[in-house]
């Protein structure tokens, strides 16, 4: 309202100063041309001058133009936004937007370990995951051809199969402890190469390339919007995370038994395989590394799950003092043993 009132007040303001504008500028003229109109070199650094703004104005309306028919050949595709690899500022932007977007919602991953995107307390899903509705998480499983060949075709040699493993390891622990904290999360271990990186929040989208040679987090990221616009990418990506969620050659992992559940096209169990038995070696152990148990407070404390206290025996110790003992009510807490006395 008050945008418009002020483009009134100015455009009546040089409506009635266009008179006494147009007065001045005729007798200045005259007078300055008076005195150049004759000036050869004043001529032609005037002609020299407007030759040069009508290149770089007709240059800027054509760059224009093609920005506009991208920007529609973009926003028919469904896409919002593209992140670059680089850019703190950027990448911190896009974080804050999917922990937004990501509150009391539906969360859907495709992921090669998971470990930067969820587990790490610095990734783009670790608080989006405490706070979420429901997950369905897809990883690589770490015994599948799929990730020996992600590996090889990785030039980093700090990359090897055990640390792969060892991401896989932790993002499936993470995962377990969501589930203790009664959190519907679900997850699902597929045994071809990475393709995309997937991230579905709501009616957002965020997808990246695995390229084969190099890290995901060089690759630019792209958002899509879900919309009323048939022609827009966000439903076959959609349709292609359900395909492959569905998919019967790729089990569910159970986060209480450790075990894999092969079910049909129709949702039915098949059969069950444990987990750490798939090698023989028992190489996958879920449990929790001394380094994680603060990883799992944090996810705790996000959850904002209520702690109980209970006397400890006659709730006196020798010296005669009351005290009682700090329990979790969850279960992976219980079982790492966090039990405070006060």
């Amino acid at each position: 309202m008050l945008y418009h009132i002020g483009m009134v007040v100015l455009t009546a303001a040089l409506a009635l100063s266009l008179p006494m504008t147009a007065r001045f500028v005729a007798k200045k003229f005259l007078v300055y041309w008076s005195l150049i109109g004759n000036d050869k070199v004043f001529l032609i650094s005037v002609e020299m001058t407007l030759a040069i703004l009508f290149i770089f104005l007709s240059t800027y309306i054509r760059k224009s133009w093609k920005d506009r028919k991208f920007s529609n050949m973009a926003r028919t595709a469904g896409i919002v936004f593209v992140t670059p690899a680089k850019g703190f500022l950027v990448k911190r932007r896009v974080r804050k937007w999917k922990e937004r977007h990501g509150l009391a919602r539906d969360v859907m991953v495709i992921s090669s370990t998971g470990f930067r995107t969820l587990v790490d307390t610095k990734g783009d899903l670790h608080h989006v995951m405490a706070n979420c509705r429901e997950a369905k998480i897809m990883l690589l499983n770490p015994f599948s051809e799929g990730a020996s060949a992600r590996v090889k075709s990785l030039s980093d040699p700090g990359i090897t199969i055990e640390s792969f493993r060892e991401g896989i390891r932790k993002s499936i622990f993470f995962l377990k402890g969501l589930k203790a904290l009664q959190k519907n999360v679900k997850l699902k271990l597929y045994n071809d190469p990475p393709f995309l990186k997937l991230v579905i929040l709501g009616d957002y989208m965020w997808i990246q390339y695995y390229h084969t040679g190099l890290d995901v987090q060089r690759m630019p990221e792209y958002v899509f919007k879900h919309d009323q616009n048939l022609g827009s990418l966000y439903l076959p990506l959609y349709q292609y995370f359900l395909t492959k969620w569905d998919h019967p050659d790729i089990p569910e992992y159970d986060l209480e038994s450790d075990e894999l559940i092969y079910r049909d096209r129709g949702g039915n169990e098949v059969r069950r395989e444990k987990f750490d038995d798939r090698e023989g070696k028992g190489v996958m152990r879920i449990a929790p590394a001394h380094d994680e148990r603060d990883n799992l407070l944090t996810l705790h404390t996000l959850t904002n799950r209520v702690h109980a206290r209970s006397p400890f025996i006659d709730g006196r110790h020798s010296g005669g003092k009351e005290f009682f003992l700090l329990r979790s009510k969850s279960q992976i807490c219980e079982t790492i043993g966090w039990m405070t006395p006060l």
